[in-house]
């Protein structure tokens, strides 16, 4: 039974390359015209084309190479040579030219394959040529497109950058940064890597400073700050500098927010002063002024366990500031700046 299984015409047999199920007397029919994995030679393959793919990659190569297709089939049919009728036969028989003096000159044409061949030859030459055109002109629209493309993504991203300067614009001196994906910075720290990030920036009025906040989650091995959050604040190049009052002068109020459910919330928070004489608060020479002024032991690590800080992975920072034109109104509420531990 079991040989006659491994024999039978009629016998269900799975296709070696694409697991199709067919009866074997099927299956040479199948592999010769069905299969879409089975390999095949190229259409090309007696004028010289070596590729072999699988029967559903056929049509992209012969339209990918159909240049080198028809040089080969153009190098083949010139390499092919007329052959003569042997005339050794006649070698031993004396030739008389006066014999032949009244025979007037034959006229012979041309072998008509030859003639064939040669028209073909000439056929895939202009086709050639015509493909050749149609390449460079293909060619010269996508230089033209691929400018305008870099023209429109130029353009995206000024308009991008616009978008984003005029929302950091809204935020009235009170920015939440919002800190996806936290436990991916957790592992940095714990892998001895470091990690230090920077929010978008965001502006204290219109017109106002433009700040921005920098985190550094410290190592496990760093000296007296081993495994502590480090917030800071950077003054950067705003749109309205030119016409605000320098060095900078307010107060500033860091907070990591609890995110707990309820109405009874602990935010870890802290105060500070700004000081006029350091760099930190001087108007920016570059993009973000280098100098960042906050706190290197903001918040243990531990302490992001004892509330619910980090919720979906998220970690909320907040940064309120209140110019000097302003300054009374973070004390009214019962804080009091601790000192700081200065620039950094």
């Amino acid at each position: 039974m079991k040989l006659h299984d491994q024999n039978c015409p009629l016998a269900n047999v799975f296709c070696e390359y694409c697991n199709t199920v067919l009866i074997r007397e099927q299956m040479p029919n199948h592999y010769d015209n069905d299969c879409p994995t089975a390999p095949v030679p190229c259409t090309y393959s007696a004028f010289g084309c070596p590729e072999k793919m699988q029967r559903n990659e056929l049509a992209r190569h012969m339209q990918e190479f159909t240049q080198v297709h028809m040089r080969m089939m153009a190098q083949t049919l010139r390499s092919i040579s007329v052959t003569t009728t042997p005339m050794s036969y006649l070698s031993g028989l004396s030739f008389e030219p006066s014999l032949f003096s009244h025979v007037p000159p034959a006229t012979y044409d041309c072998n008509p394959e030859v003639e064939n061949f040669k028209e073909t030859i000439q056929q895939l030459e202009g086709r050639l040529v015509r493909q050749d055109h149609q390449i460079r002109e293909l060619i010269a629209k996508m230089e033209t497109q691929s400018a305008h493309v870099g023209d429109l993504k130029r353009t995206i991203q000024n308009l991008e950058e616009k978008i984003t300067e005029m929302e950091a614009q809204q935020c009235n001196g009170i920015y939440i940064w919002k800190i996806e994906n936290f436990s991916t910075y957790l592992r940095a720290q714990e892998e001895e890597r470091p990690v230090v990030i920077h929010s978008s920036g965001f502006y204290t009025g219109k017109p106002g400073y433009k700040l921005c906040l920098r985190l550094h989650i410290q190592l496990p091995n760093s000296q007296r700050c081993a495994n502590f959050i480090s917030l800071f604040v950077h003054t950067m190049q705003g749109e309205y500098d030119s016409h605000l009052p320098w060095p900078f002068q307010g107060t500033i109020r860091l907070s990591i927010l609890d995110q707990s459910e309820g109405h009874v919330r602990q935010n870890h928070e802290e105060v500070m002063e700004a000081k006029p004489e350091l760099l930190a608060f001087q108007r920016p020479a570059i993009q973000r002024n280098p100098k960042g002024f906050g706190y290197v032991t903001f918040m243990h690590l531990q302490a992001l366990k004892q509330r619910t800080y980090v919720k979906d992975d998220t970690l909320l920072v907040r940064c309120e500031v209140v110019t000097r034109l302003d300054l009374n109104s973070v004390r009214r509420e019962g804080f009091q700046p601790r000192s700081t531990d200065g620039a950094v």
